[in-house]
């Protein structure tokens, strides 16, 4: 019995087979269990190249692994002349008479990095084991600029991750788990990576209530 090679096959999928050697080919495979295993095969490849195609990650992540490969410093946030300068520290504030303590389960911090001012507002979610993190990424060097589309990895170091980006406004937002511990990381194309690690960064345990 004469098969047909693997190029024929090929130009058989895509129809483009003249059309005598098209029905002859047909005619084949009703008795070529050979031919037409090659012929689903071929069929299977192009199926997978199609829905590859397609299967393309958000531009956001795209932008957080490229970043992610460049060199990360871990900054202690309360060490002067490092790499992140703490502007102000709610927990830093001498409390005010007659005010809740800061035991209420929110915090509220500025940090600057290099031309960046980060705000975030750390604060328990009423009711869970989980802590809001909220805030807002601007670069001073650049004020007209708006800080879309920014990479923010937050992380409780315990094997909860989040991932997310900032919007028009340079603004963020993601809730993890509450471990005790919380790391936020921006990376810089080009630069550094910036991480503001906190530990305890509410004095409080998973479990524990306000």
């Amino acid at each position: 019995m004469k098969h047909f090679t693997t190029e024929e096959w090929i130009d058989f999928m895509n129809q483009v087979t003249r059309d005598g050697q098209r029905t002859e080919m047909k005619e084949h495979l009703k008795g070529c269990e050979r031919c037409a295993s090659e012929l689903q095969m071929w069929e299977k490849v192009r199926s997978v190249g199609t829905m590859e195609d397609s299967l393309q990650p958000p531009s956001e992540m795209v932008q957080w692994v490229k970043a992610s490969y460049g060199p990360a410093v871990r900054i202690a946030p309360k060490t002067k002349g490092s790499l992140v300068e703490v502007l102000f520290d709610s927990f830093l504030q001498p409390a005010i008479a007659g005010a809740r303590s800061t035991a209420n389960g929110s915090r509220q911090m500025l940090y600057r990095a290099g031309s960046y001012q980060i705000d975030i507002q750390v604060e328990l979610k009423p009711g869970t084991n989980l802590v809001v993190i909220a805030g807002q990424i601007m670069d001073i060097a650049n004020a007209a600029a708006a800080g879309e589309r920014i990479p923010v990895t937050l992380s409780n170091l315990h094997g909860h991750i989040i991932y997310t980006s900032t919007n028009r406004f340079g603004e963020f937002r993601g809730e993890i788990q509450n471990s005790g511990d919380l790391e936020l990381s921006i990376p810089r194309p080009g630069e550094d990576a910036i991480t503001i690690s906190l530990r305890n960064a509410l004095n409080q345990f998973p479990g524990e209530t306000a």
